[in-house]
């Protein structure tokens, strides 16, 4: 592949997330108030609405919720990596995530599978992008 991927946009409130991907691995936040697991990182709890805010090691395992085929990317720098797939994925500590399926069998990928969490190296700073392949049994 010749063109780059770009690396993620890290703001304030995903900051640590993006740092504890760096170091392969997957955080979450968990609202202090109610004890509610989220993703994707922001400001407020969407339960309770609580500013408090601890970040908790995620087993980086899960099943497909739903998935797409990309066969036309949006941006040039995705259009070598078609097709790929998008995928949703129930984490077993609770929240969704939107991810790519990545590996060899990714386009076999079937609405129940069990996944796991990888590591996708971006840009020219040393940023890594988690991602999921399909779970070795």
């Amino acid at each position: 592949m010749s063109g780059e991927l770009p690396s993620p946009i890290v703001n304030a409130d995903s900051q640590p997330y993006w740092d504890a991907a760096r170091d392969d691995r997957l955080v979450l936040q968990k609202c202090s108030g109610c004890g509610t697991v989220r993703f994707f990182p922001r400001y407020l709890c969407t339960e309770c609405g609580s500013e408090k805010v601890e970040w908790v090691d995620s087993a980086g395992r899960g099943t497909v919720h739903s998935f797409t085929i990309v066969h036309r990317a949006a941006f040039p720098e995705f259009q070598e990596r078609t097709p790929y797939v998008v995928a949703l994925i129930d984490l077993e500590d609770g929240p969704r995530m939107m991810t790519n399926i990545l590996g060899d069998d990714a386009l076999d990928i079937s609405i129940g599978d069990a996944v796991e969490v990888c590591f996708e190296a971006r840009g020219s700073d040393g940023a890594k992008v988690p991602q999921f392949r399909r779970a070795r049994s």
